[in-house]
């Protein structure tokens, strides 16, 4: 995995955008209804200092993403996304540290996050790694796990 490299990019790069996308028809696909993610009225939320987006390459290959934005007095972890062909190399844990680590460098205390009932490894991942299960925070209709953790 040392011929990874998890490089910021903004969200509107094409590379991110292509991410996303692929990211999204998965996402419909698990749902069984299209996923319409609505839009951000402002992508630079994704960049310091108030967040950052990163993807996970291999050579000019993209193989996973996750987004940072700011949530009232926390951060909020977004689109953590690993192609098919990465998974079990461990991108996950990699792209969520490193997505901590940029929160502590931007000076945020906690991070939350939501995610769906058909992300079934997703929701394993937070609560292996110390995320703890709080009440809905937003009105994301996808979402039926939303979860916190201090940094």
């Amino acid at each position: 995995m040392t011929d990874i490299s998890l490089c910021p990019v903004p969200v509107t790069d094409p590379a991110a955008q292509a991410c996303l996308a692929a990211y999204y028809a998965e996402l419909s696909d698990r749902f069984g209804q299209r996923f319409e993610p609505g839009t951000e009225p402002d992508p630079s939320i994704y960049e310091p200092p108030r967040g950052v987006f990163l993807l996970a390459r291999r050579g000019d290959a993209v193989l996973g993403c996750v987004g940072l934005r700011p949530d009232g007095d926390a951060a909020e972890v977004k689109r953590l996304w690993i192609a098919p062909q990465a998974r079990g190399l461990g991108l996950s844990r990699r792209l969520m540290a490193a997505a901590e680590q940029a929160a502590r460098d931007l000076g945020y205390a906690r991070l939350r996050l939501d995610t769906s009932r058909h992300l079934t490894e997703a929701i394993a991942l937070y609560r292996r790694d110390g995320w703890a299960e709080i009440a809905r925070y937003n009105d994301n209709p996808y979402a039926d796990f939303f979860f916190e953790k201090p940094l």
